[in-house]
């Protein structure tokens, strides 16, 4: 399958896909063990609309996430958690999980996967099993 380029996800799949895409995931969030500690109960609507609002963004849709919160500075935003290798890989086991769910168009998921794995990896920011 040919990947979309990444500035026509969004037309392929709209709104409507990212919502599926980000509900299903999130739908997760909760009962997962590694994940679940780290978002607030209280948020998790609020966190759902900033990720939906951050990949339409990203992926060629309307601007309202950069209108709402400036620029992504991801690596800034999740400084405060601890995100080593075993928290990668779960989000990564969610997200795929919810990209199955959502069945979303096989061009869009050739985009979205390897978006998603090299994310991940780069918001790594401690060793596994390191503290701080």
């Amino acid at each position: 399958m040919v990947p979309l380029p990444e500035d026509e996800v969004f037309a392929r799949i709209g709104e409507e896909g990212f919502t599926r895409l980000v509900a299903a995931f999130y739908r997760r969030i909760p009962e997962d063990d590694v994940l679940g500690p780290m978002y607030p109960r209280d948020d998790l609507a609020g966190a759902e609309m900033r990720l939906r609002d951050f990949l339409i963004f990203r992926f060629g849709g309307p601007q309202t996430y950069l209108e709402k919160r400036g620029h992504p500075r991801l690596r800034a935003r999740h400084a405060p958690f601890v995100v080593d290798q075993r928290t990668r890989d779960r989000w990564v086991q969610l997200m795929e999980g919810a990209i199955e769910e959502a069945a979303l168009p096989a061009e869009a998921v050739a985009t979205l996967q390897p978006f998603f794995h090299q994310v991940a990896t780069f918001l790594m920011n401690r060793a596994e099993g390191s503290e701080v």
